[in-house]
């Protein structure tokens, strides 16, 4: 008989769960969902594997006091920890606080690129990989490969990132003026708000990074009071499909923008099994986005599917 999460399934859920689990392609949730069109078949997906996944995460034991996902790859242990990048004061107390905790106790702690300046800048122990230096000299590459004349002058350039800044700028207001009203209407009506603002104010490319009023919501508490950041977990580990599925969608849509999202969850876990030199566990602290991705490419280092030796030190 199953048991612990499994338990909480019926055995067509566990079934459909686990075959979706292992959907590496837009072409197999076609085969799997009956839809026509990659895209049709792509958003029935993704609220199937929302729905299982939250039965599935709802029967796990509680969080733990610094809540992560554990991977042991060739009897090494990993730790990957979603959190935020708001950089407020209550989440930085808390990260330095547990933080501290593990370097006292020998672990080894690699930052996402960006994390360590803001929190972390007085710790040499505390080591940031380089995700970010990596993806944006990929970025770099493949927009003058695929657009040589996209930019004749930054004039243009810079008015198309005006654009988009102002887009991201009114699409957070919006989300921020329903979140302010939780109080006074109830998070039942404030979601369903948040719920209609997600389906007129996100592209389709922003599908695969969830950007959604649910992640602004979870994301703005967990920044405040770090006790949430479990329930920000919980959110991505449901939102985001297998990661050869979300970036072969965000390929197909923006790929600039799947190397500088999805393809950094890849970088991140190879560099922390390359560079895994310490005799404890190693911890990774990752945005909670990042976070799933992270931990799918660990398992698959687990699983003897991910080689490193196509991996190399930037520079």
């Amino acid at each position: 008989m199953p048991s612990g999460p499994d338990a909480v399934l019926t055995p067509a859920e566990r079934e459909r769960l686990a075959a979706l689990r292992s959907a590496e392609s837009l072409a197999d949730l076609v085969g799997l969902t009956g839809e026509d069109t990659a895209a049709d078949a792509y958003v029935s997906a993704k609220r199937a594997w929302a729905t299982l996944r939250e039965k599935e995460l709802a029967a796990r034991p509680a969080a733990r006091a610094f809540p992560g996902e554990r991977v042991v790859v060739d009897g090494r242990t990993f730790w990957v920890h979603g959190i935020t990048h708001a950089g407020t004061p209550q989440e930085r107390a808390y990260l330095r606080e547990h933080v501290g905790r593990l370097l006292d106790g020998g672990a080894a702690v690699f930052c996402e690129q960006g994390i360590r300046s803001m929190h972390f800048a007085d710790l040499d122990s505390v080591r940031e990989m380089d995700d970010y230096h990596w993806a944006m000299q990929r970025y770099e590459a493949l927009s003058a490969a695929a657009h040589p004349d996209r930019f004749p002058d930054r004039e243009v350039s810079g008015l198309l990132d005006d654009v988009e800044s102002l887009a991201s700028e009114f699409r957070s207001a919006v989300f921020s003026l329903i979140d302010s009203g939780s109080d006074l209407y109830g998070e039942t009506f404030e979601r369903s708000l948040g719920d209609i603002a997600s389906t007129f104010l996100l592209r389709e490319e922003q599908l695969a990074t969830g950007e959604d009023f649910e992640s602004f919501r979870k994301t703005r508490r967990a920044s405040r009071n770090p006790d949430e950041l479990a329930a920000l977990q919980r959110y991505y580990a449901k939102a985001f499909l297998p990661q050869p599925v979300e970036r072969e969608w965000l390929r197909r849509h923006d790929p600039e923008l799947e190397v500088i999202t999805h393809a950094r969850n890849e970088r991140m876990a190879d560099y922390a099994v390359a560079h895994a030199d310490a005799a404890g566990e190693i911890h990774l602290l990752v945005g909670a986005a990042h976070q799933p991705g992270v931990v799918y490419y660990l398992r698959q280092h687990r699983d003897g599917e991910r080689r490193l030796e196509d991996f190399r030190a930037f520079d």
